[in-house]
């Protein structure tokens, strides 16, 4: 078999309706446009709604969301806690040491290794370093969370604009 021999199966291609040759056959006359309106006339634009606003303009343009009731950490890691000096470690001295920012809540993560007991103070801690400061023979203080009980309320919400 040569190339110039290839065929489809018999059947399986269909030559296509050739509308609007007249009444004799299927599609004359009106050419399956139906009576009179906007798309018995012209061509339309895929996508014009007859001037509503098109779908692809009302839906949003980009994917995904913003979850408002998301809590992020500023991270610590315990090679950080083991240079730095004193006994206590709380938010306010790592601000004070520049390794925080003003705001936010801290989390302390394992990466290191921490030599000396020390008192941490944190909002929250990874098992492994809650593990390595109290082989450590230090000790770990979880404070509570500045947005009370759980998480804060969303953005724009009634509970925000009081």
């Amino acid at each position: 078999m040569k190339v110039h021999d290839l065929r489809p199966a018999p059947g399986s291609n269909r030559s296509r309706r050739r509308v609007g040759r007249g009444i004799g056959g299927k599609g004359g006359k009106t050419a399956g446009r139906g009576m009179k309106g906007q798309g018995a006339r012209d061509t339309v634009k895929p996508g014009f709604e007859g001037g509503q606003l098109p779908l692809a303009q009302r839906i949003p343009k980009l994917k995904g969301f913003t979850n408002p009731f998301r809590v992020e950490y500023t991270i610590v890691n315990l090679d950080t806690l083991q240079a730095m000096e004193g006994d206590v470690v709380t938010p306010e001295s790592l601000r004070a040491n520049g390794l925080v920012h003003k705001h936010g809540l801290v989390k302390v993560l394992g990466r290191g290794q921490l030599r000396r007991a020390i008192r941490v103070e944190a909002h929250a801690f990874s098992r492994s370093a809650d593990r390595a400061i109290a082989a450590a023979g230090g000790t770990v203080v979880v404070l509570p969370s500045p947005y009370g009980q759980g998480r804060p309320p969303a953005r724009g919400s009634a509970l925000t604009n009081r």
